[in-house]
């Protein structure tokens, strides 16, 4: 087995041949190239994991070769060689992205020793990407369930102000997800490859805010025994995610305000400015408008900070999603647990969409990973849920969801189906029947016409109808 791939390139044949026999008999795939144009060709055609060349080439020199390497195969970590007297040179060359540099007559222990330091950094790399990739993947809004209207309008929201360095706001009550979205806007910008820093400013204790978020010198207050960066410096390039924002004391926000206006801070002890290139999500569950106007929250920080707001919608007003999302919590969690995933009775689930939910989506995932570990069977049954979910169970009944549930899970389209029916059938009228499903009417309209399913009237509220004034309603496409 290859210990790796290695390009050699050197334009002295002696030079060439014993480095390729040393790192052959080391188990390297070595192969060598005796100008830089060559090299660069192997490079396109076959991308090796480290390149080890000489500076000092004819034609295409070491330097020009590491550049155009960087820029044809970006995993590719550079090692460069170079005579005593021309050590300049090699610093040049670290400077331009040169992963280390060896000085002729090499030595065999250390080249060997830097080799495998290179090839280190190479798989971390690779291992960096693929993390990023999945992170990416994971936080991509075709993988956060929400067919809610509500919930779309701020898919639609994120989409539009992801791409731009907008400052954004996320109101949202506990376990709604803001996180969620504030990584969704992360990952779907150019700052995806860039950190994304979070941090509870109410799980901080006072004293301690500053230096956590700005960054302390040495010796600045007891304890202080080195430079430390703070979590702005360590979000540089990316985002800073600042949960639970309305939580700050007054004296911390005059100084994130100036964090955030001038785009600088200042470590405490320190006497010069650091400058940020850093995008700021905040989140609140609390109504920051009337904080404000208690004096407890800052006029001109809120204007700064609510750029862009963007309002989550408690579960309890998007009852529609429940069975997609306790869907996913099932398969997630009896996968993390190891065993065959149970399917949802017709009862709990109807236990489940009865329910207010006061913590939200979190709440109902361990709701589900709970009903998971005491499951003995292949069901979720209603004694499986907790007692503040099943109360009343008695008076539930069997008919309120008469769905037709496979043996082998929840049929979705199925389950939306039967519910927009009942809905329309129980409410008469679209506009009655949406708002017993929670959503809008032309959200409605779209899912009735999805399924096929016939209506007697298409009575929209006076600036709902779809052909008033020849113009749809705003954030209201299904």
């Amino acid at each position: 087995m290859s210990q790796g791939s290695i390009l050699i390139v050197d334009d002295e044949p002696k030079q060439l041949e014993i480095l390729k026999k040393i790192l052959t008999h080391e188990g390297y795939d070595a192969e060598t190239c005796s100008t830089g144009e060559e090299a660069l060709a192997q490079i396109r055609s076959s991308p090796p994991q480290i390149l080890l060349t000489d500076l000092k080439m004819p034609g295409m020199d070491g330097i020009t070769l590491l550049e155009e390497a960087a820029r044809e195969a970006p995993s590719c970590c550079t090692i460069v060689m170079t005579a005593h007297g021309t050590v300049d040179t090699a610093v040049e060359a670290m400077k331009k992205g040169a992963f280390d540099y060896l000085t002729k007559p090499l030595e065999r222990d250390q080249l060997l020793l830097v080799l495998e330091r290179a090839l280190e950094t190479v798989r971390l790399r690779k291992e960096n990407r693929n993390l990023r990739a999945q992170l990416r993947s994971r936080f991509s809004l075709e993988n956060v369930i929400g067919t809610h209207g509500s919930m779309q309008d701020v898919f639609r929201m994120v989409q539009k102000v992801a791409p731009s360095n907008a400052t954004v706001l996320i109101y949202g009550e506990s376990g709604t997800g803001k996180e969620l979205i504030a990584r969704a806007l992360h990952f779907n910008s150019a700052r995806a490859e860039r950190p994304f820093i979070a941090v509870n400013c109410s799980a901080i204790p006072e004293p301690l805010i500053e230096s956590e978020l700005f960054g302390h010198e040495k010796g600045s207050f007891t304890g202080a025994v080195g430079r430390k960066p703070g979590l702005f410096e360590q979000a540089q390039g990316g985002t800073l995610f600042l949960d639970e924002v309305g939580e700050l004391p007054l004296s911390m926000q005059s100084k994130l305000l100036r964090a955030i206006q001038e785009k600088e801070i200042r470590r405490v002890g320190g006497t010069s400015s650091v400058p940020l290139e850093i995008r700021i999500v905040a989140a609140t569950n609390r109504d920051l408008a009337q904080r404000m106007r208690e004096g407890k929250f800052r006029e001109d920080l809120y204007y700064r900070l609510n750029v862009v707001p963007i309002v989550l919608p408690p579960l309890r007003d998007r009852t529609t999603d429940i069975p997609r999302l306790a869907e996913y919590f099932l398969e997630r969690h009896s996968r993390e647990a190891g065993r065959t995933q149970p399917r949802l009775s017709r009862e709990a689930l109807a236990l489940l969409l009865r329910y207010r939910w006061p913590g939200n989506v979190r709440q109902l995932e361990s709701v589900v990973e709970r009903a998971i570990l005491l499951a003995e069977g292949d069901e979720i049954t209603p004694d499986l849920l907790p007692p503040e979910v099943r109360q009343n169970v008695s008076s539930v009944p069997s008919s309120r969801l008469d769905f037709e549930i496979p043996d082998d899970g929840i049929n979705m389209e199925s389950l939306e189906r039967e519910l927009l029916e009942k809905a329309v059938k129980k409410g008469g009228t679209l506009t009655k029947a949406a708002k017993l499903l929670g959503i809008s009417y032309r959200t409605l309209q779209y899912r009735l016409d999805k399924f096929g399913i016939a209506r007697d009237s298409d009575d929209a509220p006076f600036g709902e109808s779809p052909t008033a004034n020849g113009i749809p309603p705003p954030g209201d496409e299904p």
